[in-house]
């Protein structure tokens, strides 16, 4: 079976994705996470760091778990419980683990927001919403038939997490896109000359500011919005290295 070393697979991923030029999040900690015995066979790639995916990673045979959010997001917890059994997971399969954050959001071809006006069949016209010292997200060219058209696509690409509040134009000329947690890109949208966001989650008060505003959101679900990039990297690398790979799906509906 054919093996690559870790530590090419790292550098690559994080030298394509530009890792270090992001100002990321405290816990996030962009790169190898959690080390193997420096070889890998099999790629799994999944959203999130959880017990769930690590043991599927291993019951599926690989030795790389590659994800969006990973182990490190709040302060130090003890190894007891579900992270006793993560660590345990991880070292009894000698699975290593890498977490790419926002270069995963932002990459201009590998990021959620770039695959998702891509299978949105929407053009890229411009890129908005600096996080990190980057923008990561997207301004995409509303496809031919307006909001209604856009929200056909929506419903198909997402049909199990789509939800939409129009109080926007019915023939808006572009959209934001921006994966995850955007809440904070709502108000911005009139200062961008935009009127509709396409996006993972938002909160109550987002339904009053789109109707006070005169704004088209459509969460589409945190989760649903940032399947791509993992699986877009895992993909690259699969075919950079002639590495199997395997998306580990859990039907998060958040």
């Amino acid at each position: 079976m054919k093996s690559v070393d870790l530590s090419k697979i790292v550098k690559f991923a994080c030298d394509f994705l530009e890792s270090d030029s992001y100002s990321d999040f405290e816990g996030a900690r962009n790169g190898l996470q959690f080390a193997n015995s420096g070889r890998v066979h099999k790629i799994a790639a999944s959203v999130d760091a959880g017990l769930f995916e690590m043991s599927e990673a291993a019951k599926r045979g690989a030795d790389l778990l590659l994800v969006h959010h990973g182990m490190f997001w709040d302060s130090p917890k003890p190894f007891v419980g579900p992270n006793y059994l993560k660590v345990k997971t991880l070292l009894e399969n000698d699975i290593a683990l890498l977490s790419m954050h926002l270069p995963l959001d932002g990459n201009r071809e590998l990021g959620n927001n770039a695959v998702m006006a891509k299978k949105l069949g929407m053009k890229i016209s411009g890129y908005c919403l600096p996080c990190g010292g980057k923008d990561i997200g997207v301004l995409a060219d509303i496809p031919k038939g307006g909001r209604p058209e856009l929200e056909r696509r929506l419903k198909k690409l997402f049909p199990d997490t789509f939800k939409a509040i129009p109080f926007g134009s019915a023939s808006p000329a572009c959209a934001v896109l921006c994966s995850g947690s955007c809440g904070d890109a709502v108000e911005l949208l009139p200062s961008l000359g935009v009127d509709t966001l396409v996006c993972g989650e938002l909160r109550q008060h987002h339904y009053v500011a789109a109707r006070d505003l005169k704004l088209n959101l459509y969460p589409c679900g945190h989760y649903a919005t940032e399947t791509f990039g993992v699986c877009a990297l895992a993909e690259k690398i699969s075919g950079k290295f002639k590495l199997e790979w395997e998306f580990i799906e859990t039907q998060n509906p958040l």
